[in-house]
């Protein structure tokens, strides 16, 4: 058993390298091929392992998916708000700094979160009808602060306008049948193309990148870690309410904490999600994620033998994703200063269009093209591109009301 538990965790590690590392290669579909085979996988192992292959994947994927997001401009949900602070810091030449700093706050509320995990299964029972009664309106607060804060009324005028253009469009696509991969070419459009043509257009070049890295103050880091555990915590047993409306409402409550803290914040709320995921399947009966639910599809139900060999599955993972991230955004740093900014950008704008064809064919391709063109008149306007994650946060507004 602690050989087949070994080998299942160095496998889902693996599996989360490329599913981190690879744009629009998600969890769900490695966790949906396993499921698919586990009549011939069951034969040789135990559905324990195969569990614990799942968790292991799924974790290593929280810790290494903001490689691409901040290196390449490829974001997934998670990591959507997180691309402007981390192109920032690697026009700084600090690409390798805004890896180690979403690194570190996922290590940090994956700790915080197992210490405080005893009362975040006490509280689910109780919060979950509370907060799902109010969590539209909360959100509708959170909203509506965003665009308050803006400095004119020009720029509370377009921040409002943003905000529903991107709304529609996220219902819009939501709306299409059969797409395979909807959030891929929504947020690379509205988030990273956009960025990266912006960047392209003022004639950008990346600097020489340094490994050197600033630490962040223990005030912002304690703050950064305790807001990401909580509304990770929120996150995890709300249906409709992901990581990208946790790390708006996570803005609100730090403040500012600078781009080194945001991006802490928003690699904790991952990482704890995914966590307290594997909790809110325990004690709710409920997956909040498709790994989860494949999880609970193939163990039948999370005991809580099974809760504590998955809580100690994600502790030593932990310990291998933080190592391996550093080396791989090493790795990347590396190599990204080699070569002409403009052959980067223009070869991941290329790759990125490409996957978008690949997996949502044509109708992929025009939610690309529309959701870059808002990214742009964003930049132009110079609004915070956290409004338009109303392409998410509109949809769940309407599913809660």
């Amino acid at each position: 058993m602690f050989i087949q538990m070994l080998l299942a965790i160095i496998c889902g590690v693996t599996s989360g390298i490329l599913t981190g590392l690879i744009p629009g290669i998600h969890i769900n579909l490695i966790s949906i091929l396993v499921f698919t085979s586990s009549p011939f996988l069951l034969k040789f192992l135990s559905p324990l392992s195969l569990c614990v292959f799942i968790i292991s994947m799924a974790i290593t994927h929280s810790f290494l998916d903001s490689i691409p997001s901040i290196y390449l401009g490829a974001p997934d949900e998670a990591h959507a708000l997180s691309v402007l602070p981390g192109h920032r810091l690697l026009n700084k030449g600090k690409g390798h700094a805004a890896i180690y700093y979403t690194l570190l706050g996922s290590a940090l509320s994956l700790y915080i979160s197992i210490i405080f995990f005893p009362f975040f299964l006490l509280g689910m029972s109780f919060l979950s009808p509370l907060i799902t009664n109010i969590i539209s309106y909360i959100l509708i607060a959170v909203i509506l602060f965003m665009i308050i804060r803006e400095k004119s009324y020009e720029k509370k005028f377009w921040a409002f306008i943003c905000f529903f253009l991107a709304g529609i469009l996220g219902i819009f696509v939501f709306a299409i049948p059969n797409l395979s991969q909807p959030l891929f070419p929504l947020l690379s459009g509205l988030f990273g193309i956009s960025t990266l043509l912006t960047s392209l257009s003022d004639s950008n070049t990346i600097p020489k990148q340094t490994l050197e890295i600033e630490q962040i103050p223990s005030n912002i880091k304690a703050k950064a870690s305790l807001t990401s555990s909580f509304v990770g915590y929120i996150a995890a047993f709300l249906p409709g309410f992901g990581s990208s409306q946790a790390a708006i409402i996570a803005q609100q409550i730090t403040g500012d904490i600078g781009d080194e803290g945001f991006l802490a914040l928003v690699g904790g709320i991952n990482t704890a999600n995914m966590l307290i995921s594997i909790g809110t399947a325990y004690q709710l009966s409920k997956a909040r994620n498709g790994a989860i639910l494949i999880v609970n599809k193939i163990i039948g139900e999370i005991n809580t033998p099974h809760l504590l060999i998955f809580l100690c599955t994600c502790l030593i993972v932990c310990g291998i994703a933080l190592r391996l991230g550093l080396f791989l955004s090493k790795t990347f740093s590396f190599f990204v200063q080699r070569v002409n900014y403009k052959i980067i950008v223009s070869s991941i704008i290329g790759f990125i269009i490409l996957l978008t064809i690949v997996f949502d064919t044509w109708f992929g391709l025009i939610i690309l093209v529309t959701s870059t063109f808002l990214g742009i008149l964003v930049s132009k306007v110079g609004i915070g591109k956290n409004h338009l994650m109303g392409c998410l946060i509109l949809p769940v507004i309407l599913y809660f009301l």
